[in-house]
């Protein structure tokens, strides 16, 4: 059997009344890595963060079992967007989400790939590239790792596929700070089934062959409300969606897959905001063999 304190899993947790919240939620919750907003996730401007702020968050996770911390930038970022006003606003938004990783000493920032809106999925996966390039070069002084994830492949969507993610991955020159984030909600969703055995292996030899596992640096753990191939992004808890939790157990037990942090972003109980969380997280965990 593994030992479950070697695994890195947890959830998607509040900063409400301070970053350092964060790390008290995750606890709760029986956290070993959690994923957080540093900012609204729906706005484009955002508070500095304060020394003071940024030191007790720090000192909180080193007084914690939380070994590993994500951030999640803005959903309003699109760097292929037709819109050049989006585009520039995307650009110095990223920067600023680094940054903010930074001070935070948070190593990951999860990013989606935006929409192509009125033109071609190429373009946009070039234009994304590009702009990545740009935002890592602006903060060569961080260590911090741009994680692009997977997309469910609703509308205009890029990055569903693993041919589009690696469009934009290969683009980039700095690849030590280059990765992606597989959701398996999204994955199932765009149409990629590893339920049984056989599609679990075909599918990550895919991955592998189409990007590598060098670049697989997260998971987020979601059930989905909808069926294989829908391309909706609904989330669900852990077992009561229609991705059966054989598939999840495929993760939790597959060795490559041993140290990468496993984030749940299932839905939040409304009157217990851990309840939830709790619940899913001792679900995969009993995965484990």
């Amino acid at each position: 059997m593994k030992d479950k304190n070697q695994i890195f899993a947890g959830a998607h947790v509040s900063i409400a009344g301070g970053f350092f919240k964060a790390i008290e939620e995750g606890t709760q919750i029986g956290c070993t890595a959690i994923q957080i907003f540093t900012k609204s996730n729906r706005q484009w401007n955002s508070k500095p963060i304060s020394q003071e702020d940024a030191q007790k968050f720090i000192a909180a996770q080193k007084n914690s079992d939380i070994k590993i911390i994500a951030a999640h930038a803005s959903y309003l970022i699109n760097l292929g967007s037709s819109n050049q006003e989006t585009q520039t606003k995307s650009f110095h938004a990223l920067i600023d989400e680094v940054e903010r990783c930074h001070q935070l000493q948070i190593p990951y920032l999860v990013l989606h790939p935006g929409t192509a809106e009125l033109e071609k999925k190429e373009l946009a996966l070039e234009k994304t590239g590009n702009y990545i390039n740009q935002v890592l070069d602006k903060t060569s002084h961080t260590s911090v790792t741009i994680l692009v994830e997977n997309m469910a492949g609703q509308g205009t969507s890029i990055g569903s596929s693993f041919e589009e993610l690696a469009a934009i991955i290969f683009q980039i020159k700095n690849k030590k700070r280059i990765g992606i984030c597989f959701d398996t909600c999204h994955a199932f969703v765009a149409g990629y089934d590893f339920t049984s055995q056989e599609g679990y292996t075909q599918m990550f030899k895919k991955f592998d062959t189409t990007l590598g596992f060098e670049y697989l640096k997260m998971f987020h753990m979601n059930d989905s409300k909808k069926g294989l191939n829908s391309r909706i992004d609904r989330h669900e808890n852990i077992g009561q969606g229609q991705i059966p939790l054989q598939a999840f157990s495929f993760i939790m037990n597959d060795p490559r897959f041993l140290s990468i942090p496993k984030i749940l972003e299932t839905p939040k109980d409304e009157t217990d905001s851990i309840k939830n969380d709790k619940h899913n997280l001792e679900t995969l965990l009993k995965l484990i063999q």
